[in-house]
């Protein structure tokens, strides 16, 4: 294959899940420069496994599986650092900075508060409950993704996505969040 094809060919099929992936690659590593370079390292990786990434059905999940196992190579090579919950808006196209200009700024520091209220909540998680919530509730990954992600058995991703929703209300509920 000619490079123009090759690079015709990454392109339709990686281009679809540029969004995904770099959302998944902000809340792994947690700062923007970090996720940038992970983005970028899983682009490097999957150009050079191109003939790996035709095979595929699912392309997008199989990124997303090559970009876990990067986060997780570099975590084992460097200090650890914790996940953090990336703020609407923190990515740009709009979130919470069209709030701005709204009508009701009452309404608009209140919902950020509470934003603000569940980062530090989702913080005080361990890692493994903290990345089972925010690939599922926040992203919207299928509990078979998230297997085939981190591959942990369905039955430990519900057991862990339970307990940490449960971990979640009771903080929320002891701050004052919810009642």
């Amino acid at each position: 294959m000619s490079t123009a094809n090759q690079n015709l060919t990454f392109e339709r099929l990686v281009r679809p899940h540029f969004d995904r992936l770099y959302r998944l690659a902000w809340r792994l590593a947690g700062q923007k420069a970090e996720a940038e370079d992970l983005f970028q390292e899983l682009l490097i990786k999957a150009y050079g496994m191109l003939d790996d990434l035709v095979e595929k059905d699912d392309p997008g999940s199989w990124l997303s599986r090559v970009m876990y196992n990067l986060f997780i190579d570099e975590q084992r090579r460097f200090t650890r650092r914790r996940m953090q919950l990336v703020e609407e808006g923190q990515l740009g196209g709009g979130g919470l900075e069209g709030f701005a200009g709204s009508e009701n700024p009452v309404a608009d520091n209140e919902r950020l508060d509470k934003i603000r209220r569940l980062d530090s909540a989702l913080d005080q998680l361990s890692d493994e409950h903290r990345i089972v919530v925010l690939l599922h509730d926040t992203e919207g990954y299928k509990l078979k993704e998230i297997e085939e992600l981190t591959g942990v058995p369905v039955g430990t991703v519900k057991s862990r996505l339970h307990r940490a929703r449960a971990r979640l209300r009771e903080i929320l509920i002891k701050d004052g969040t919810i009642s």
